[in-house]
């Protein structure tokens, strides 16, 4: 199919029955849809939108294109969950509808009050000459679930000396007040966030620009998160037009994270260290976090970037999200690990202990598709040593430790069907450690490395044959001891 802008932007009511049932059935026949991941009935999913803990259930809504793997006309699709492991998919939630949003309702976060929860989202809007304008809208979700749209934007303006580059709004509550952080691209052509200020979500004062003292970094920064934990200032973004540098940023845009004192609203001003990854895999954008009941500050990624073909989309759909994270601050790094909740995913269970000497070893029990995988490497001498998931008769997936380099390495040149090709097939990351430790979620089409409790996380998308279900163990240049456990995953 030809992606022409009326195709894109067609709306869903225009679509007939058959045609949905059609595309459904072309998306249920992939060989690539994941077992135990978010991902869309058909169609697009990106961003994560809208993350909270409202009316006794996690609430999690995403951006959404129905009608093929294309960005086109957007919507907030809707799904919820009791235990972060089992989602409920609710359906459209935020339809593009009226003068405000009519070219796509695009990314934002929400936030309970007075007994609703309040989702805050940029309305994307285009005139006849393909001009961008955007607003910042509001749509309000009773205990019902019905989500009722405000009739006018919240900030109807870009403030002078910024583009029309300007979205993803992040709202939190803090002394009484309600403050949200845009993203923003300055007409200077470089990014930042701008701060917003409101007493009742409904009227909103433009409070201005936030001093990072990050001048000249990327042109254009999406989907800004802020959040205080461990008694420090954390703020996510996704900075777009960074340059590669060693093994840092290799991806066609990057998200990460800068650390440092709680964020001075009165002088709009955030001291923090340098800028740092968070994640070091393929595919990793748009992250969004919630603070939930427990304490837990919690985070999910959109599993896709921006502008990349994948093998999905010969099968009408793309993308899923990654399993959700609860952030630790640990020496002015943020550490991630996958919420212990994920545990009542755990199915039949294997277990080994042994020594690897210069040898690639396959164990009894472990192999499969879908599986968490936990392995512990000690007493090393190897010169390298590590995993290899997903092996068939010319494929497999390897995750590794360099000792020579300190560094663990993601290869994906072999895993399958090929992948953003034009930005790699192997990335890299340092790690000074004795003992290492790799919990590895694997699903049909998605690899999620944790390293030593979450200290780097690497993540990627990977499209083997279906007969590729072989795991192995192996050493290089001397020996390591071995401790591996693996789980199937138990199916709905």
């Amino acid at each position: 199919m030809e992606w022409t802008k009326e195709a894109r932007y067609r709306e869903l009511e225009d679509v007939t029955k058959e045609e949905l049932t059609a595309l459904e059935k072309i998306v249920n026949e992939c060989p690539w849809r994941q077992t135990y991941h978010i991902q869309p009935i058909t169609g697009l999913l990106n961003d994560p939108n809208g993350f909270s803990y409202y009316n006794g259930e996690y609430h999690l809504f995403y951006q959404w294109f129905p009608l093929g793997p294309v960005h086109g006309l957007k919507h907030w699709y809707h799904t919820k969950s009791k235990d972060l492991v089992h989602w409920e998919n609710i359906g459209v939630a935020i339809k593009p509808s009226n003068q405000f949003d009519s070219h796509g309702v695009y990314s934002g976060s929400a936030i309970e009050h007075e007994g609703n929860l309040f989702l805050i989202y940029t309305g994307n809007t285009r005139n006849e000459k393909w001009e961008r304008f955007p607003y910042q809208c509001l749509a309000v979700m009773d205990q019902n679930g019905k989500v009722t749209k405000m009739d006018k934007p919240i900030v109807n303006e870009v403030p002078k000396g910024y583009t029309d580059h300007f979205r993803d709004p992040k709202v939190w509550k803090q002394d009484g007040h309600y403050y949200a952080i845009i993203g923003a691209q300055k007409e200077s052509g470089t990014g930042c966030v701008v701060l917003y200020r409101s007493s009742d979500l409904k009227e909103w004062i433009f409070a201005g620009e936030i001093d990072t003292g990050l001048k000249d970094f990327g042109y254009m920064w999406e989907c800004p998160d802020y959040f205080e934990l461990g008694g420090q200032g954390i703020l996510l973004f996704s900075p777009q037009g960074l340059e590669s540098k060693g093994d840092h940023f290799q991806n066609i845009y990057q998200s990460g994270y800068v650390i440092g004192s709680p964020i001075d609203l009165q002088k709009k001003q955030l001291i923090h260290g340098e800028f740092q990854e968070l994640d070091r895999g393929f595919d990793f954008y748009a992250p969004q976090t919630m603070n939930d009941p427990q304490g837990r500050r919690i985070l999910v990624g959109w599993m896709g970037l921006p502008e990349i073909d994948y093998p999905t989309d010969r099968n009408g759909w793309a993308h899923c999200l990654t399993l959700p994270r609860e952030l630790l601050v640990r020496e002015g790094k943020l550490y991630q690990k996958p919420v212990k909740e994920l545990e009542n995913l755990r199915g039949e269970k294997s277990e080994a202990e042994i020594t690897v000497k210069n040898e690639f070893v396959s164990i009894n029990g472990f192999s499969g598709e879908a599986y968490e995988l936990f392995a512990e490497f000690s007493e090393i001498t190897a010169q390298e040593f590590g995993i290899e998931v997903r092996v068939g008769e010319h494929e497999k997936t390897i995750i590794k430790y360099d000792s020579n380099e300190k560094k663990v390495i993601f290869d994906r040149s072999h895993s399958g069907q090929s992948v953003g090709k034009d930005f790699g097939d192997i990335r890299k990351c340092r790690l000074d450690a004795k003992t290492v430790t790799f919990q590895v979620f694997v699903d049909i089409s998605s690899v999620e490395v944790f390293v030593n409790n979450g200290e780097e996380v690497l993540t990627g998308r990977i499209f083997p044959q279906q007969n590729s279900r072989g795991i192995q163990f192996f050493a290089v240049g001397g020996q390591t001891n071995l401790k591996a456990m693996k789980w199937n995953i138990l199916k709905d």
